[in-house]
């Protein structure tokens, strides 16, 4: 990506939130889920599952999920950045858009469908409210590609920067996991910021945030599809998921530096305005 990097206006809209404040309301984030997951939550340990019911779905995780975003969305309105939070004007090359095509498909193709046809009705749409509609991808995106790429982003980085820092920061939050999962979640950090960046690009693919919330609500419901009910059960889907992740890492990694925009060779934002506009 380009290391130019611009100057940050000063007549943007809203309050001011400096990086390292930025990472101080992601420790509390993170606080919220980990602190509510660990007073409301049920003890799953004597189960295979991660989610062995709709119970402990709701109490496990969209309980404190969803408080995050209460969380996530009253730090926007008190910053008052809902509109530079929801679109990210700056167009990328067109071959990027293959990022969120080719998850979206390789996500659908992926849930577990018939794990899924077993469990009851109620855990099914318990983890769909976790994974697509009010869950995971909503809360994350608002706080990493909402807040934080848009902290980035005035601080005056290049957008190779802002890329970077937003998904590392991506990353580290999900150490806090560490608590429940022990050394596994320094994997897992890793293998997130990663995932990190697809979303990224996902949101300047389109311009708005609504399309890395839908593709990681997707994601993430086809992984947990698989780790639902008394016996999680892994499938054919789940491995094409991981191979999807690790082509993208290598694509990206070749093709990082191409994926600013060329003179007719680039996917335009849906409108004009810069960055925050």
């Amino acid at each position: 990506m380009s290391d130019k990097v611009e100057t940050t206006p000063r007549d943007r809209p809203g309050r001011d939130l400096s990086w390292p404040w930025f990472l101080v309301v992601v420790i509390v984030y993170a606080g919220v889920i980990q602190g509510l997951g660990q007073l409301v939550g049920v003890d799953t340990s004597g189960s295979d599952s991660q989610f062995p019911t709709a119970e402990s779905i709701v109490r496990n995780a969209l309980i404190p999920i969803g408080a995050s975003i209460v969380f996530a969305a009253g730090v926007v309105t008190w910053l008052g950045w809902w509109r530079e939070v929801l679109h990210y004007r700056v167009p990328v090359r067109r071959w990027v858009r293959w990022v969120p095509i080719s998850m979206i498909a390789v996500a659908l193709i992926g849930v577990n469908y018939a794990h899924l046809a077993d469990q009851s009705a109620s855990l099914v749409v318990c983890l769909l409210v976790l994974g697509v509609f009010v869950g995971v991808g909503v809360g994350e995106e608002l706080m990493f590609r909402g807040i934080g790429v848009h902290v980035f982003s005035r601080a005056g980085f290049s957008e190779g920067k802002i890329a970077l820092y937003s998904s590392v920061v991506f990353g580290l939050v999900h150490i806090s996991n560490a608590f429940g999962e022990g050394a596994q979640a320094l994997v897992q950090a890793l293998v997130v910021s990663t995932s990190g960046y697809f979303f990224y690009l996902c949101l300047r693919v389109r311009g708005t945030l609504l399309l890395p919330m839908l593709v990681h609500g997707l994601w993430d419901t086809s992984l947990i599809s698989n780790l639902v009910g008394d016996s999680p059960q892994a499938s054919l889907g789940m491995v094409l998921v991981i191979v999807l992740q690790v082509v993208l890492i290598v694509v990206l990694a070749v093709r990082r530096r191409s994926v600013e925009p060329a003179s007719g060779n680039l996917v335009p934002p849906a409108e004009t305005p810069a960055t925050g506009a």
